[in-house]
C-alpha cells in the first residue's frame, strides 16, 4: 500500500474521502488507480484530479449515500450516476442498517474488503463475478445474527448464527467480527495470535482460490505439501481439533494453530500469510522502509528473510507500546516449502499484465 496526494500537497491515505487542507472530496479514480482529488463537475459528477488523468468520475452508490466506500467509476457525459463501483458490485448481501451499530460495523468489512482486493489486483490474480466469466464467482455476503447474545460466538444455536466461511466463491463475514470487543474476547478464547477482520478476508479469499487454481486441477501436487484433505475427513479433524487442541509443537510446521486441523485450513492459514506478508512488504517498499524487496518479482526466500527481519523489528515496536505482535509466525523450512508453493501458483495463475 502507498499513500497518495491530494491536489492542494497534502498526504491522502487508501481510505481517505476528504481532505482536511483543503476540504475537496476524494476518491478512488479506476482511471489512474489512484486515491485522487474529485473535482465538481455538473449532475453529481467530478472530475479526476490527477492531471495525466482528468477523466468523468461518479462516486459510487456505497460511497454518496451510504459512507461506506470511497471509490468511483467512470461516466461518459450522459449518464446518470447511480451505480456501483468495481469492489461494491461483488455484494450480495449487507446487514440491516436499522440495526444500530451495523452501519459502523459494515463500515470496517468494506475497508478490509477494499484492502483485500487491492492487494489481489496487485498480484494479478483473477476475480469476477459469474457475468465476467469467472468460475467460481466471486460474491459477499454481511450477515449479522439473528439474535443477540452475550458470548455470541459460542452461545448460539444453528439457526441464530452467521458463521463466517467460504461456499463456492460466496464469502460470508459476520458482522460481529468488525465489533473490536467482541473480536478480542473472540481472539483471546480461541488463543489466537491475530484475529482480525482483514484476516478473516484473507482466509476466506484462500478456500475460494484452493477451489478455482487446486480442485480437480493440481490436488495431488497440494497433498504433497499440505497432506491429503480426503483422509481424514473435514469433519472428523474438526471434531478432533475442537476435542484436543493443535498438535504439539506446531510452530515447526504451521504458521497457526488453527491451520494444524486439516490441510484445507493450513492451505488457507498459510495463503494468509503469503497476502500478510505480500501486503507487508508492498508497503515498506513504497513508505521507504525496504525499497529494495519488490513482493511481486522479488524470490520467495528474500520474502520471507525480509518479511522476518521487518519482524523483528514492528514486533519489539508494537510490544513497546503494548500491542499485539506484527509477524508471529516462526518461518522454519516445512513453512517456507508451503509458502513456496502458495507463490507458485499465485504467479502461475496471475494474469498478463
Amino acid at each position: 500500500m502507498r499513500s497518495y496526494s491530494c491536489v492542494c500537497g497534502n498526504i491522502a491515505f487508501f481510505e481517505n474521502t476528504h481532505c482536511l487542507a483543503c476540504d475537496e472530496d476524494l476518491g478512488w479514480c479506476p482511471g489512474c488507480s489512484r486515491l485522487s482529488t474529485l473535482l465538481p463537475e455538473q449532475d453529481g459528477m467530478f472530475r479526476c484530479g490527477n492531471k495525466h488523468c482528468n477523466v468523468l468520475l461518479a462516486k459510487c452508490h456505497n460511497y454518496a449515500h451510504e459512507a461506506v466506500c470511497n471509490r468511483c467509476y467512470i461516466v461518459s457525459a450522459d449518464e446518470s450516476p447511480a451505480r456501483f463501483c468495481d469492489y461494491c458490485r461483488f455484494n450480495d448481501t449487507i446487514p440491516d442498517l436499522t440495526v444500530p451499530g451495523n452501519r459502523e460495523m459494515w463500515g470496517r468489512l468494506e475497508a478490509a474488503k477494499r484492502r483485500l482486493l487491492y492487494t489481489l489486483d496487485l498480484l494479478r490474480l483473477p476475480y469476477g463475478r459469474l457475468e465476467d466469466g469467472i468460475e467460481p464467482a466471486l460474491t459477499f455476503d454481511f450477515k449479522a445474527d439473528t439474535t443477540q447474545k452475550p458470548k455470541w460466538w459460542w452461545s448460539m444455536g444453528k439457526e441464530e448464527r452467521v458463521y463466517t466461511g467460504h461456499a463456492h466463491g460466496k464469502i460470508t463475514i459476520n458482522v460481529r467480527e468488525a465489533d473490536t470487543v467482541e473480536r478480542e474476547k473472540a481472539r483471546v478464547l480461541f488463543q489466537e495470535a491475530h484475529r482480525t477482520v482483514i484476516g478473516h478476508f484473507r482466509h476466506e479469499i484462500a478456500h475460494y482460490y484452493w477451489q478455482m487454481l487446486v480442485q480437480d486441477v493440481s490436488e495431488q501436487e497440494c497433498k504433497a505439501v499440505f497432506g491429503d484433505h480426503e483422509n481424514p475427513s473435514y469433519a472428523d479433524a474438526q471434531q478432533k481439533y475442537y476435542k484436543d487442541g493443535p498438535t504439539a509443537q506446531w510452530q515447526k510446521n504451521y504458521v497457526s494453530a488453527y491451520a494444524t486441523m486439516h490441510p484445507w485450513e493450513d492451505f488457507a492459514e498459510t495463503f494468509a500469510t503469503y497476502l500478510d506478508m505480500v501486503s507487508v512488504l508492498d508497503t515498506a517498499r513504497h513508505m521507504g522502509v525496504d525499497e529494495n524487496c519488490d513482493p511481486l518479482t522479488a524470490a520467495l526466500p528474500m520474502m520471507v528473510r525480509r518479511y522476518a527481519e521487518l519482524g523483528v523489528v514492528f514486533n519489539e515496536m508494537n510490544r513497546s507500546m503494548g500491542l499485539t505482535d506484527l509477524v508471529p509466525e516462526i518461518f522454519g523450512p516445512p513453512i517456507v516449502t508451503k509458502l513456496q508453493y502458495v507463490n507458485d501458483l499465485v504467479r502461475t495463475a496471475a494474469r498478463p499484465e
